[in-house]
């Protein structure tokens, strides 16, 4: 498949994971929604290479480490997100991780003084925060402003995830091995979070039915190939062509809500929503005359 349709169809298949994620939400917690996730994508990738005699051993353990606490940190606040947010509004704060790299690399250039800061690089950040406050404001009204607040900090952590992957690719790691150890550390970090919320506040561990389990192996299953699909993509195509089709999960993500979950949009926010994308959009090109193009994975 082309790189644009790669694309296509990761974006495609992450939004729809998003619904099975609200949906699973009504009988599970995040943490063990992320856990789950987690189990299906090491059994996937495990499976995968060993089918394949692929080696799942890493010289670099420890930058694997830091790239999973972001990574699942930013996918636990996500899913905690998306179980209270209209389904685009939730997907699209995840998205602002384009803007949160163009923050970080002008904070880096004030620093240390390495680079002179792009005006239009500034203004590309500026548009996207005020596209966040359009998207917030009815969140805000609704009293939902922790959920908000969970969703924008996923696309924060999400960022710092990309450019810790950016550092695995240069280290020589494949992309089903930085997949492998991300989900590793989702289904640890799901599974310690669940147990401690069970001892602590003397929760009982939610049963499984029919439903809950076509669920969980349904997230697990479309986020990894969706993965998959998009750090291939990235390996192939134009990083600013990737990030543009990229935010059709928006789209994608809208017509499932109005769809299934009756989401109604308001002007304000879908203004929000359009500021967000070009921001991010801009953002991508200023960044890619900076830095050398990145093979993503990208995911919450």
């Amino acid at each position: 498949m082309p790189a644009s349709a790669l694309m296509i169809a990761a974006t495609f298949l992450f939004a729809t994971m998003g619904v099975c994620v609200k949906l699973a939400s009504s009988q599970y917690d995040a943490g063990e929604i992320v856990m789950y996730r987690g189990l299906v994508g090491v059994a996937m990738i495990g499976l995968m290479a060993r089918f394949h005699g692929l080696s799942l051993r890493t010289s670099v353990p420890a930058m694997h480490f830091w790239r999973s606490l972001s990574g699942v940190c930013a996918l636990s606040l996500w899913f905690y997100s998306i179980s209270q947010l209209p389904l685009a509004t939730a997907m699209t704060l995840n998205y602002m991780s384009s803007v949160w790299m163009a923050l970080f690399l002008i904070g880096g250039a004030v620093m240390l003084g390495t680079a002179k800061v792009d005006s239009r690089l500034v203004a590309a950040v500026l548009l996207g925060f005020v596209g966040v406050a359009l998207v917030l404001r009815p969140t805000i009204d609704q009293q939902q402003a922790w959920h908000g607040l969970a969703g924008l900090l996923s696309g924060m952590l999400s960022a710092l995830a990309y450019l810790q992957v950016t550092a695995l690719g240069r280290a020589g790691e494949p992309e089903y091995r930085i997949v492998f150890y991300f989900s590793l550390g989702g289904a640890a970090a799901g599974a310690l979070t669940t147990a401690v919320l069970h001892f602590s506040r003397h929760t009982e561990f939610h049963g499984h039915d029919t439903r809950g389990i076509a669920l969980l192996l349904a997230v697990g299953l479309l986020a990894t190939i969706a993965q998959l699909m998009m750090t291939r993509a990235y390996g192939r195509g134009r990083t600013l062509v990737n990030a543009s089709l990229q935010y059709l999960g928006i789209v994608f993500s809208s017509l499932y809500g109005a769809w299934l979950f009756q989401d109604r949009m308001s002007w304000s926010a879908l203004a929000g929503i359009a500021l967000i994308i070009g921001a991010g959009l801009a953002a991508t090109l200023l960044r890619s005359r900076v830095e050398p193009s990145p093979h993503a994975v990208s995911e919450s």
